[in-house]
């Protein structure tokens, strides 16, 4: 289980009408949010990992660590929620590094594992990997085996394996879970998938992905997904709407169905779960199977 804490402001479908320099000014959703999935996962006694924004654990000190003193797990979801492709490598070394610093000084634990925002790890940041481990990270869970328009490896491996960057440093990778149906790779990790599929086919396409309970797999949430009373944007473009609105009424509910018909604990108890992974990919492998 992983929750990307995050704002409703902060997402890339909106990117279009919100600019980062009006995020101060908008009324913050993300607090009470993220309090409400922490009070279900208590009361189903799950354990999730917390890729936490740097932009929100600054605001909101507090809401991590008490996440963290509720025993889930806190990694990064970098600093300002940009796509790593359009960012140059030193502002992205900067904002890793000022983010990582940040949440350990809140927790007071090292913390060890990174999210890009929008899973922004393809063929054109692999050089972000280098910067990770260079940064202290020991494993990531950003890369998509999919195809989409904004982020994707599309043949890279589905189940947890390890990278050697370009600079010979060692990451671990969970990717995101992808269903096998009829040859073809299908979404199954959670967010907009989650709330598009119907909630009987979403069931049945990330037990497929785990082997109808062999393996584990990834799912992720964000906060603002769970709010279908957050502020509307209609300025958006309808496929934007389309993405980031679908269906947050019935969220909840359904992460409630999820939460009794799988088994969930964090991303390194899981990772911890598989048997050791003999597959080690090279960042210029990667590059051929994007």
């Amino acid at each position: 289980m992983s929750i990307d804490v995050e704002d409703y402001f902060h997402v890339a479908a909106l990117s279009g009408v919100i600019r980062p320099e009006q995020w101060g000014s908008l009324p913050s959703r993300v607090e009470r949010n993220t309090e409400r999935l922490l009070e279900l996962f208590d009361s189903h006694d799950v354990k999730s990992t917390f890729f936490v924004l740097g932009w929100v654990a600054d605001r909101f000190p507090q809401l991590i660590k008490k996440l963290a003193d509720h025993g889930h797990e806190i990694a990064s979801h970098g600093y300002s929620h940009q796509l790593i492709y359009n960012q140059s490598r030193e502002t992205f070394r900067e904002e890793t590094i000022r983010s990582k610093a940040l949440l350990e000084d809140i927790i007071g634990r090292e913390v060890n594992g990174y999210r890009a925002a929008s899973y922004s790890i393809t063929k054109e940041s692999l050089w972000a990997l280098d910067i990770l481990s260079e940064a202290g990270f020991t494993w990531d869970s950003s890369i998509f085996p999919i195809r989409h328009d904004r982020y994707g490896i599309p043949d890279s491996p589905s189940a947890p394996y390890s990278i050697e960057t370009a600079n010979g440093n060692v990451l671990r990778e969970f990717p995101l879970t992808t269903a096998h149906v009829m040859g073809m790779a299908i979404p199954a990790a959670g967010g907009g998938y989650f709330r598009q599929f119907p909630y009987p086919v979403f069931r049945y396409l990330f037990r497929n992905a785990s082997g109808f309970g062999d393996r584990p797999q990834m799912f992720y949430l964000h906060p603002w997904e769970i709010d279908p009373d957050q502020p509307r944007y209609n300025n958006a473009s309808w496929f934007s709407r389309f993405r980031h609105y679908t269906n947050l009424d019935c969220c909840y509910g359904r992460l409630e169905r999820l939460l009794q018909d799988f088994r969930f604990g964090t991303v390194s108890e899981s990772y911890n779960a598989y048997e050791p992974d003999k597959t080690l990919l090279r960042s210029n492998q990667m590059i051929r199977l994007a």
